[in-house]
């Protein structure tokens, strides 16, 4: 019985989340940064959230990036950097957002 309800539990989360991604289709749920603008020197977070991603990129290049729902990465541009994430599927389809983060 216990795991006739886990299983039920898992499928129910199963059908929210894909109902909020948009079922199988590949999509970047967010891509931004917090703090949008910084004094050089100063960090903040490149966040993005991704969905039916085989694989992502950001350039310029971002260490430890892998498809995620959330995720968010410290960086410290030196001046203002135009951030690109592009996520791909399994069949090769891509998606592609990008914003720029202020350095003053």
């Amino acid at each position: 019985r216990l795991e006739r309800e886990a299983a039920a539990r898992k499928a129910t989360a199963a059908r929210e989340l894909s109902g909020i991604s948009g079922g199988d289709k590949l999509k970047i749920l967010n891509f931004y940064a917090t703090p949008g603008t910084v004094v050089r020197g100063q960090k903040s977070l490149v966040c993005y959230g991704v969905v039916n991603a085989k694989t992502v990129r950001i350039e310029p290049p971002i260490d430890r990036v892998a498809p995620a729902l959330s995720r968010c990465i410290e960086v410290t541009p030196v001046k203002d950097t135009r951030y690109t994430l592009t996520a791909e599927d399994s069949e090769g389809r891509s998606v592609t957002e990008s914003f720029v983060l202020s350095v003053k």
